[in-house]
């Protein structure tokens, strides 16, 4: 009579309960690249997503971390007196997910576009010259999906850094999957992973 009982809510919570991974993504704090606070910037509500490059060269075996933290030291410096890091997320090579500023803090670039309401995620590298890691690709997917998700954002507006200011970046190596459309056809896949984060 047990087992009767049992049986169907153990295939309950096969079917509906049992999904662990289900809203989980790996993001890094700031503290783990030793981020500087941010100085005051206006605020904004993202409603679309950017992919830029980071434009350096990336050795896989160099410390993400520390490349961050320079990125961020050079932006908020007397040259550009930025108010943080320009991006919101930011990609290693190993696909390695990093915090940058407040998703709620517009971002901060070197070309003409206005980046109010845009969601800025950066892969480490120059995508005009190397490929990205598979780890990169994937993290990127997880990362675009995971945001559109929590902050209601649409994945059609993903669009590259070029699609608004003359630039090259996020690189012909990463702009690629936008061209084809194969980038947002499989975070669309991927969001359905993320459907219940709050």
């Amino acid at each position: 009579m047990k087992n009767k009982i049992l049986l169907p809510i153990l295939a309950a919570l096969m079917l509906y309960g049992c999904s662990s991974t289900s809203n989980v993504i790996d993001i890094k704090p700031r503290s783990e690249w030793k981020a500087l606070d941010p100085k005051p910037y206006k605020s904004h509500v993202p409603t679309r997503i950017t992919i830029h490059h980071e434009g350096e060269y990336l050795d896989p075996n160099e410390n993400a971390a520390e490349k961050i933290k320079k990125t961020q030291v050079w932006g908020m410096g007397k040259d550009r007196n930025w108010a943080d890091i320009p991006y919101h997320f930011m990609i290693d090579a190993k696909g390695n997910i990093y915090e940058g500023r407040n998703v709620y803090t517009a971002g901060e670039t070197n070309t003409t576009y206005d980046p109010t309401g845009h969601l800025l995620i950066t892969c480490l590298g120059n995508f005009e010259e190397q490929e990205l890691t598979e780890a990169q690709l994937k993290s990127l997917i997880d990362i675009l999906a995971y945001s559109c998700v929590k902050y209601k954002i649409s994945p059609d507006t993903i669009k590259g850094h070029k699609d608004y200011a003359e630039t090259l970046c996020p690189g012909k190596n990463l702009y690629k999957y936008l061209q084809d459309g194969s980038l947002i056809k499989r975070v669309k896949e991927a969001m359905k992973a993320y459907n219940n984060v709050k």
